[in-house]
């Protein structure tokens, strides 16, 4: 049985491992948001449930929270499709080690760098895979597009350089702004950010579209 999500070439993957998007990003931003919540909430969470006291602070009741979320996140991603998207996952495991640590020393710095090493790891992957010849950015984006070589190849040097910029971002916040700040741009701000860079790359993606290209040379008969 395969355990992680197919390759995007697999004809079984769409047929397969199909999910609704609006649950999709439900599980993926979920997580975040239960971070985000017990961080802004952590006094009135250890009131209502005094054993969350024995966490620490509210970073603390925050992180023990995200790795609950994210735990139940890929679970219910297993019991849907039952694979594991690959991003999602490497993101989890990150959490469970960081987060443990976090709690385990009583240091929030480890939960605070998980994004860096995250973001780092992913920018690392993809255009490590460019190197090799493999634009690996398609077991994220083939649902949605579908694109020649050379638009998967642009798009995934373009992300790859993004997620490297987004794990500079982190060390800068992070090192320079209060924990609450912190907690507020990882939240409410990388995904703003996210989106703009998406949408910005929306003219190569209509460049390299093998459904476009279809389109005009059908026009064109």
């Amino acid at each position: 049985m395969n355990i992680l999500e197919r390759d995007p070439s697999d004809p079984q993957k769409q047929k397969k491992e199909g999910v609704n998007p609006a649950l999709k990003l439900l599980l993926e931003l979920g997580p975040l948001l239960v971070f985000f919540f017990a961080n802004a909430r952590g006094e009135w969470l250890v009131q209502k449930f005094p054993a969350l006291g024995e966490l620490g602070g509210p970073i603390f009741v925050a992180t023990g929270l995200f790795m609950g979320a994210t735990a139940i996140a890929l679970m219910a991603s297993w019991l849907l499709t039952r694979t594991l998207p690959i991003m999602p996952l490497v993101s989890g495991v990150v959490v469970f080690v960081f987060g443990a640590l976090t709690l385990y020393l009583h240091d929030d710095i480890f939960i605070k760098m998980k994004p860096t090493i995250v973001n780092t790891l992913f920018g690392g992957v993809l255009l490590g895979g460019l190197f090799f010849g493999k634009s690996l950015l398609g077991y994220v984006f083939d649902s949605a597009f579908s694109l020649d070589t050379e638009g998967w190849r642009k798009l995934t040097f373009r992300w790859g350089l993004f997620f490297l910029f987004l794990a500079i971002v982190n060390e800068v916040v992070w090192r320079n702004f209060s924990t609450d700040a912190w907690v507020t741009f990882k939240v409410w701000g990388i995904m703003p950010i996210t989106l703009l860079f998406t949408f910005s790359q929306m003219p190569l993606i209509m460049r390299h579209s093998l459904e476009e290209k279809a389109k005009e040379e059908n026009a064109g008969k």
